[in-house]
């Protein structure tokens, strides 16, 4: 159990940490609409972006499973099945299944998607050095680094409260 000096500094801390609540849903929501406006110039919706840019982001040319990409973006293996299957068939994303254990199927981006992606980066370099121009980069990696702990922290937090 924490101390009593420990529990009392948040108790005068709350309004802070709703407001931190606030500020975060709100970057959470101006990004889900930078990623719509990109998503858009390939006829997609914002969540199969983060797909393409997940499989973009971390896949080595050798492709990504399934349950990789659902980890790096926290949904459902079964979301990414199904939305992984209209990017195919849309001809943005390829899936196979795995050699070594059919039941895995890789996913890996086209030649065109890559070439679409190459040509929407300087938008997104624009958009990024405009957000973090006030950053240095030490700062960054420590604010980066704070948000990763929020992160695991909240989803510690989450299996308590469902349990």
């Amino acid at each position: 159990m924490q101390g009593s000096g420990e529990r009392g500094i948040l108790g005068k801390e709350r309004t802070l940490i709703r407001r931190f609540d606030l500020e975060i849903a709100a970057i959470s929501l101006y990004l889900d609409r930078l990623h719509r406006s990109w998503a858009q110039t390939l006829g997609i919706s914002g969540p199969q972006f983060r797909i393409i840019a997940a499989l973009a982001d971390t896949d080595q040319g050798a492709g990504m499973p399934v349950m990789a990409v659902s980890k790096v973006l926290h949904v459902a293996p079964s979301f990414v099945t199904t939305q992984s299957k209209l990017l195919e068939k849309r001809g943005l994303i390829r899936r196979e299944t795995s050699i070594d254990d059919a039941r895995i199927v890789i996913m890996s981006l086209t030649a065109a998607t890559r070439k679409h992606l190459a040509d929407l980066a300087s938008q997104q370099e624009f958009v990024d050095d405009f957000i973090f121009s006030g950053f240095g980069s030490g700062e960054f990696e420590a604010l980066t680094g704070k948000l990763a702990l929020l992160k695991r922290k909240l989803e510690r937090a989450c299996l308590n409260a469902l349990a």
